[in-house]
């Protein structure tokens, strides 16, 4: 069939040129540019200016109750307008080498100028940046009662006339401090007569139960204070002046600035933004703190609550910012929602809550209360025996002291070898400047491992004659062993303050299960034929006791006190928390303040310290249980 040429009524047209289709699609890019440069300035910001690792907001906490307060307030500030802060808890040194490291973002407690060893270094070679100061006004120096400075201790210079009643000490916060770090720096070069004064050196929340105690006694104290703090509501106190050549004029009058690792702030321009408008207030941050400290509300639930209650600081703060997805972040604020709680049964349990904890903390407060004259009493038996041991080991010399123990441990292995190596590594911990330091270890070590072989071994005994009493133990001596160390120290810490007593009283419960447990295992294996040929010539219990069984079960007994001396050298670290002294504490401070030489040599004084207590206390090779 043929094809009609006749036109059917459709127009083809002719490709267009790329110029026509440029051309004509022309008006409606204008249009766009148009409608885009119509935007608010504020929208101009949208979620694609920061990368989506700005997301992820890296902070410091130092654990100071302002720096921790602060650093709630703005993780709660950036959570509610779409960033995901996280919090680390360091201390400052660490702090400064993360934030070179890249390993941080953020830190808003750069206290200045207690903190210029610190930062200088890293601000120098441009590894952190300063932001700006988001406090000022702050002090930071030594402080006492206000009783205290009535009686005339009112100037750095009068802390040597008072030395008797402060037991040649003062109170400071963690190792490594770098408040702690210049009241060292002031007693080892004899400033003001303070040379043998010690740094009695824990926690803030160790040093602030000291103070209370000392409060409730009226008992003389000097102890690092600063301002913005409860404290200073919660306590009397007077600042010492003096102290200007230690921490500064003004009563180490301090700016606290927000400080940031390098290129934070170009990176993040809308967290750099925030950061720069941070502006916080001696009042504000003391209200934080105190519902922290006082009602023992969680950082981030004291952040929520002040962030609702002060809405004029919080829209400065947001002035410019806007939220991680571009809006404006105050128009977000006010219309935030809170998440929907979770309901049926999870919620029905979590709002059920049982309250083991409050009902601990009002066990001990009325112990606290109403137990003051006893645990005063268990402080001073305690204390004198650590001083007295601790008083005869710095009699002899340290030369004389590293021939008798040398000499002691040929006397009870005949090992020239082993002798020598004591010896040696004796010779090394004194090179190292380390002996005052073991003698306060091994003091503590001996007292604890008399305690506890004085109570563990008649327990175990009685355990093993009666076995419902071992099974009535075991659940305690579990929960002995396997509950974390530091939780003993808190209860202790807050009974019988700052010091040796609590870190020994931690010591002894943390290593009594070993001597009870083998006690009763080496009683419990004793031969029966050997009981029953004892009986047979008419042996009584207590015969049998010490003419079969404690013989039979020495080399077990002997195991368990060498473990109980392990464990408490175990603990020598976690007792320096709480101000007990000793090899601990260099350990601490090197952990604070970076410093791996001290690190180092304080472990390998700990190490060596713990093999020659183990080769002289372990048990006879010859007969010993494999």
């Amino acid at each position: 069939m043929r094809q009609s040429c006749r036109p059917t009524g459709r127009v083809v047209k002719p490709p267009r040129q790329p110029f026509a289709l440029f051309a004509s699609g022309l008006p409606w890019v204008v249009l766009a540019l148009l409608l885009m440069t119509q935007r608010t300035p504020a929208a101009a910001v949208s979620a694609t200016s920061e990368p989506a690792s700005c997301q992820m907001v890296r902070l410091s906490d130092v654990g100071w109750t302002d720096v921790t307060a602060t650093t709630a307030l703005v993780s709660q500030l950036l959570r509610t307008i779409g960033y995901l802060p996280t919090v680390t808890v360091l201390s400052v040194p660490v702090t400064f080498a993360s934030l070179h490291n890249n390993d941080l973002d953020v830190f808003l407690g750069n206290w200045m100028p207690a903190q210029e060893a610190d930062r200088s270094m890293y601000v120098n070679d441009g590894s952190v940046e300063v932001i700006g100061a988001n406090l000022t006004g702050a002090k930071y120096t030594l402080a006492v009662p206000d009783y205290t400075h009535a009686a005339g201790l009112q100037d750095f210079k009068d802390i040597q006339r008072f030395a008797p009643v402060l037991n040649n000490a003062i109170y400071g916060i963690e190792p490594g401090n770098d408040g702690n770090r210049h009241v060292l720096e002031m007693l080892k070069q004899n400033q003001f007569g303070l040379g043998d004064f010690k740094l009695i050196e824990s926690s803030e929340q160790g040093m602030l139960a000291q103070v209370e105690r000392a409060y409730r006694d009226r008992k003389p104290v000097v102890f690092l204070a600063w301002e913005p703090h409860p404290m200073n509501m919660r306590f009397a106190l007077k600042y010492l002046a003096g102290g200007d050549e230690v921490f500064g004029p003004n009563f180490g009058g301090a700016t606290i600035y927000t400080v940031t690792r390098r290129g934070y702030g170009a990176e993040c321009p809308n967290i750099g933004r925030l950061l720069g408008n941070l502006k916080f207030s001696l009042r504000g941050e003391s209200e934080m703190m105190a519902a922290i400290l006082d009602l023992h509300e969680a950082p981030e639930s004291a952040a929520t609550k002040w962030l609702k209650a002060n809405p004029t600081a919080v829209k400065a703060w947001l002035d410019g910012v806007l939220t991680f997805d571009g809006r404006p972040a105050g128009e977000a604020l006010t219309h935030a929602v809170r998440p929907p709680r979770a309901g049926g049964f999870e919620q029905w349990i979590v709002g059920h809550k049982i309250p083991v904890g409050d009902a601990m903390a009002v066990a001990i407060g009325f112990i606290k209360t109403h137990g003051t004259f006893l645990f005063d009493g268990i402080s001073v038996v305690i204390r004198g025996m650590v001083n007295g041991v601790t008083a005869l080991l710095r009699t002899l010399p340290a030369p004389a002291l590293i021939v008798v123990i040398a000499a002691l441990a040929w006397a009870l292995r005949r090992s020239v070898a082993l002798a020598a190596f004591v010896a040696l590594a004796l010779l090394f911990i004194l090179n190292q400047g380390y002996w005052l330091a073991t003698i306060e270890t091994l003091a503590l070590v001996m007292v604890a491992t008399v305690a506890s072989a004085a109570i563990g071994v008649p327990v175990g005994i009685a355990a093993a004659h009666r076995p419902r009493l071992f099974a009535a133990l075991r659940p305690a001596l579990d929960l002995m062993q396997t509950l974390p160390t530091f939780v003993y120290l808190i209860p202790t810490l807050v009974l019988f303050g700052l010091g040796v007593v609590p870190g020994l009283i931690s010591t002894v419960i943390f290593a009594l299960p070993a001597p009870i447990r083998l006690t009763h295992l080496g009683i419990s294996s004793v031969p029966k034929p050997l009981i029953e040929a004892g009986e047979a010539f008419g042996a009584t219990p207590m015969q049998l006791l010490w003419k079969v069984e404690l013989p039979s079960a020495a080399s077990t007994i002997v195991a368990g006190i060498t473990q109980c001396i392990m464990l408490s050298l175990s603990m020598v670290v976690i007792a320096a928390l709480v101000g007990a002294g000793g090899l601990g504490v260099p350990v601490v401070r090197a952990l604070n303040s970076v410093q791996v030489g001290m690190g180092f040599e304080a472990g390998f004084t700990i190490v060596l310290l713990a093999i020659i207590l183990d080769r002289i206390s372990r048990p006879s090779e010859r007969g010993a249980p494999r």
